[in-house]
C-alpha cells in the first residue's frame, strides 16, 4: 500500500512539472514519501517541501524548480545486494551523468551512491532523474 501511495505522488510532481507549475500538493502523506522527498532536496531536484499535519491526513506541498525528467516507484519488491547497485543503475537510468536509485537498507533510506559506499544492499524503492 505504501508503494502505491509514494508512486501516485511522484507521478503528480512529474505531472505538474510537464505543466509548468511552481508548487504541487500531495495527498495522503506517509514517512517513506518525506524521505524520498528529503533525498530529492539534497540533489537539487526539487526546492523543498512542507508537510502539513503530519499525525491526521495531511499534506506535503513540494517547491518544483523544473529539473524532474521522470521519477517513478516500484510497487514490487527488487531486493539488491551491494555488488549488484552498479549493475541496476545502469540498467535503470537513462544516462551515467545524472539520476538516482533510492534503496531501503538496514541503515535506512539512501540513495545509490550512499548505499554503495556503506556497502549495505536493500530493496529499490524508485529512482529520479
Amino acid at each position: 500500500m505504501g508503494r502505491r501511495i509514494l508512486n501516485d505522488a511522484l507521478r503528480s510532481m512529474v505531472n505538474a512539472e510537464r505543466r509548468g507549475k511552481a508548487t504541487v500538493d500531495l495527498k495522503p502523506i506517509s514517512t517513506l514519501m518525506s524521505s524520498f522527498l528529503r533525498i530529492m532536496k539534497h540533489h537539487g531536484y526539487i526546492r523543498d517541501f512542507q508537510v502539513y499535519d503530519p499525525h491526521r491526513v495531511g499534506r506535503i506541498t513540494v517547491e518544483l524548480q523544473g529539473r524532474i525528467n521522470d521519477c517513478k516507484a516500484l510497487t514490487f519488491r527488487k531486493d539488491l545486494k551491494a555488488r549488484d547497485i552498479e549493475a541496476y543503475r545502469l540498467k535503470t537510468l537513462p544516462t551515467h551523468q545524472w539520476g538516482y536509485v533510492v534503496i531501503t537498507t538496514p541503515d535506512g533510506i539512501l540513495d545509490h551512491e550512499e548505499a554503495i559506499k556503506k556497502n549495505v544492499g536493500g530493496q529499490v524503492l524508485g529512482f529520479f532523474h
